[in-house]
């Protein structure tokens, strides 16, 4: 074949240059036709939109066509020619064609029908070459790009903190276990229990649930940052709005109160969704064509609206209140329980309408490092909800007093050894700070409008499963 640089799709689609020799490369979504020419879907992953490549079958081999089939990767060079269909505003007269790999139509699992987002979850490997797919992933690197650009050009800091740990930033305790002991006989101290002190580390480890605490060392002396990486909870939860690895935004700011972090919140989200308006038009519109036809005016919604501000108590009596109206819940509401999605998702979607910002939580509902209220019963805590995803960011005015810190620490039984550097900050030039943590598959569900976690994440992980 004749060597003409590349044009990948989503920029040979925006061509003008008509008559121009062009080369594509991509994957066969569609071939039809009739006994003289045949038109060829072409798609390389750059865009939503496929590129039409029409072939005059008297100028090409049958026998070569004939391994052009559905999933198919073809080389195609031709001439950029005004289309004649709907549709689209170009195509390619093809002059030669390249068959880099055949797809078995026998064999092939992605034909053109209609699958099922469960049965796609099995061939994940796949299912990245579909419309729906391609579309997530697209979004999701753009909203990853939103995220490092709005940090950078505020002055923020993109900090490392470590995927092992020997703590337990949220007290929960679901942790994934980090050893190289042999399982099946590890070495064990006189009185029976595993000799952690034998093994790689010299003490018992786990891959973190957050990068927070660390984080909040960074803001202690780089005054703001951000991590942005995996996080891992051993949660045997099968639920559409959960993942045993998943990735966290987790900004830190030092002398930032409760408020600020409120605005930093708002502002940070809506920034990102603004983005894919802006640059995920196409993957939008597809999705909200597909999937939910609500998507594009819910995202706007957010983008135009200030969030509401309330306290947990408010919220409780605003749940109270509808259950004595007929409202009904599957969990029941009271002071002190912890709000289900449902529960969040009244708030924002039946009682205000709008995105809804929630503080002032019951302390012992909330983790040890949160600000104490004066009322000796609340935290600064903060949780943003949002129409369909319910809590999408969960954050605090951090504890800066030392002795309040630590006998909370002790209150709750978690071990001091663990937390002799954490409370350093505290110990040396302590200072107000707050920050928050934003789950990025939530965010993806959010901006994409797909229902089940699995499907913003390329390789689920959950229980029972770690394929591919």
């Amino acid at each position: 074949m004749k060597q003409i640089k590349r044009t990948v799709i989503v920029e040979a689609l925006k061509r003008t240059d008509i008559g121009a020799e062009i080369n594509v490369k991509g994957w066969v979504r569609t071939r039809r036709g009739n006994k003289n020419v045949n038109f060829i879907a072409l798609n390389d992953g750059s865009t939503i939109n496929n590129i039409q490549v029409v072939v005059d079958l008297a100028n090409f081999d049958e026998t070569m066509l004939r391994l052009i089939t559905t999933g198919a990767c073809i080389n195609v060079n031709g001439i950029l020619a005004e289309s004649m269909g709907q549709g689209q505003r170009v195509e390619i007269q093809a002059t030669e064609i390249e068959v880099f790999g055949t797809a078995d139509p026998e064999k092939y699992p992605l034909q053109k029908k209609g699958h099922t987002l469960e049965y796609l979850r099995e061939i994940a490997h796949l299912r990245l070459r579909t419309n729906t797919f391609g579309a997530v992933f697209r979004i999701r690197h753009n909203m990853a790009m939103a995220i490092h650009t709005y940090f950078h050009e505020r002055g923020f800091f993109y900090f490392h903190t470590p995927l092992i740990t020997g703590s337990d930033c949220e007290g929960a305790g679901q942790m994934f276990e980090v050893t190289t002991l042999s399982l099946s006989d590890p070495k064990k101290t006189k009185e029976g229990a595993v000799d952690y002190s034998q093994d790689f580390f010299g003490k018992r480890t786990s891959l973190t649930v957050s990068g927070q605490l660390e984080g909040e060392l960074a803001a202690m002396s780089l005054g703001k940052i951000y991590t942005f990486g995996p996080t891992f909870r051993a949660e045997n939860s099968n639920t559409p709005r959960h993942l045993a690895e998943f990735w966290m935004i987790e900004p830190e700011v030092a002398f930032n109160t409760i408020e600020e972090n409120m605005e930093l919140a708002q502002d940070f989200i809506q920034y990102c969704v603004r983005w894919a308006l802006e640059h995920c038009a196409d993957d939008l519109d597809f999705l909200n064509q597909m999937y939910d036809k609500e998507l594009v005016d819910r995202l706007k919604f957010v983008t135009e609206n200030d969030f509401q501000r309330l306290t947990y108590t408010d919220g409780v009596a605003i749940l109270k209140a509808a259950v004595a109206n007929g409202h009904k819940f599957d969990y029941p509401v009271d002071w002190g329980t912890d709000l289900q999605s449902e529960h969040e998702r009244y708030l924002v979607e039946e009682h205000f309408k709008k995105p809804v910002i929630l503080t002032d939580y019951p302390k012992e509902i909330k983790a040890f490092y949160m600000k104490q209220n004066e009322d000796g019963k609340t935290v600064r805590a903060m949780d943003v909800l949002f129409p369909k995803i319910g809590e999408i960011i969960g954050g605090s005015e951090r504890e800066a007093d030392y002795d309040k810190l630590v006998a909370r620490i002790e209150e709750l039984n978690i071990p001091m050894k663990d937390m002799w550097w954490y409370l350093d900050t505290r110990r040396f030039g302590t200072a107000p700070h707050a920050g928050f943590g934003l789950g990025f598959e939530r965010l993806i569900l959010f901006v994409t409008g797909m229902q089940n976690i699995r499907d913003v994440i390329p390789f689920p992980r959950t229980p029972n499963n770690a394929d591919f």
